[in-house]
């Protein structure tokens, strides 16, 4: 096969484009250009695709004999992912942008310009496993190590998407990774993971989302009492579920902290509680991706709410774009705009944007 390997500039793309190539396929490195400052140098594990991280994917690619090349696309990046991320919170919700980037730049206009250009499929350094089903076709699971188990943000890849893909470190941990790189001789062996929002490489994201939607005074509301206790710059900058950061003279009342339960932009409002508000059993969802055939009637699944959350077991159904979960036990602090992901066993059913959630007794 001919295979783009994206390659990021960090450990495991690396060790995932000298896997496909050890495996016999026709490899080419790319290296997406994301950010429209990319010259900023990396100044810690925060943040990616500066100049030094191209350089770095540059330099594997010559030690693996394969070609390289750069592809601009951060004005769609900025336009897909930055913009629909300051959009989804100054409308209250609060978004994923692993998972918006993977749906609309990696497995989208990465992988749309790979197949134009006569390649076959994309292989990245994602830690999930592709297996074949008792169908024949392919699916989406958990990776070996749990605790890199990127699944969850591949939630939004549909059946065409996933026959195109290959993700090669599904089966080994981390640390097994970094000594494979160490072995061949990759001098990025020991670099550090970025983390956090990719593109706010300060990790400041209320910061970042004032300086481009500016401060706007409101109140902070005490659910109970409908009382206003006390001021926030601009409700886009708290999500439900969120503790720290209110703001408020004291953050507990009679011992019992306080929460963010509810976000109105609207109303430019911060409502706050105790935690008993934030226990839900009930989600709906709506822009529903499957990683295969949608399932059909009622079906058994475990919903996941957060890239490394808790799976909790659950009934789903779907009827079009939308789904219907009900949970077995109450989970906290779920908030629109999140992306709840659905498993059978550790096989990724598919997923959908959070439109409501409640508690249903």
């Amino acid at each position: 096969m001919r295979v783009v390997a994206a390659m990021s500039g960090g450990v495991d793309s690396a060790v995932a484009a000298a896997r496909m190539l050890d495996a016999g396929h026709e490899v080419v490195g790319v290296h997406l250009a994301l950010s429209q400052s990319a010259a900023t140098l990396r100044e810690s594990a925060r943040g990616c695709c500066t100049i030094e991280d191209a350089g770095d994917a540059r330099r594997v690619a010559d030690m693996l004999g394969i070609p390289f090349y750069v592809w601009d696309m951060a004005a769609r990046f900025k336009r897909d992912v930055m913009e629909d991320f300051v959009a989804e919170y100054s409308a209250g919700r609060t978004p994923n942008p692993c998972l918006r980037c993977n749906e609309k730049i990696k497995f989208s206009a990465l992988l749309d310009k790979a197949v134009a250009l006569g390649f076959d499929a994309v292989a990245t350094g994602h830690y999930a496993q592709i297996r074949t089903g008792s169908d024949g076709g392919r699916e989406l699971h958990r990776a070996v190590d749990m605790d890199k188990d990127q699944s969850y943000v591949l939630g939004v890849l549909d059946a065409e998407q996933l026959s195109r893909a290959f993700f090669p470190l599904g089966d080994t941990t981390k640390p097994e990774i970094r000594a494979e790189a160490k072995d061949r001789g990759f001098y990025i062996a020991s670099k550090p993971d970025s983390h956090d929002i990719c593109f706010i490489a300060d990790g400041d994201t209320r910061g970042w989302l004032t300086s481009r939607l500016g401060e706007q005074a409101g109140d902070i509301v005490d659910a109970a009492s409908g009382e206003v206790v006390g001021a926030h710059a601009g409700s886009y900058g708290y999500t439900v579920g969120q503790r720290r950061g209110l703001g408020l003279p004291r953050s507990s009342q009679d011992g019992e902290p306080r929460y963010v339960v509810g976000v109105d932009a609207a109303t430019n409002t911060v409502t706050i509680g105790t935690s008993d508000l934030l226990g839900v059993n009930a989600i709906r969802g709506d822009h529903a991706r499957w990683c295969g055939a949608a399932p059909e009637g009622v079906v058994s699944v475990g919903a996941q709410v957060r890239a490394h959350g808790e799976e909790v077991p659950a009934q789903a159904w779907a009827s079009g774009d939308d789904v219907e979960v009900r949970l077995s036990t109450r989970m906290r602090g779920v908030a629109p705009g999140q992306s709840v992901v659905l498993y059978e066993g550790t096989r990724v059913v598919g997923s959908a944007t959070i439109a409501q959630s409640w508690l249903e007794r």
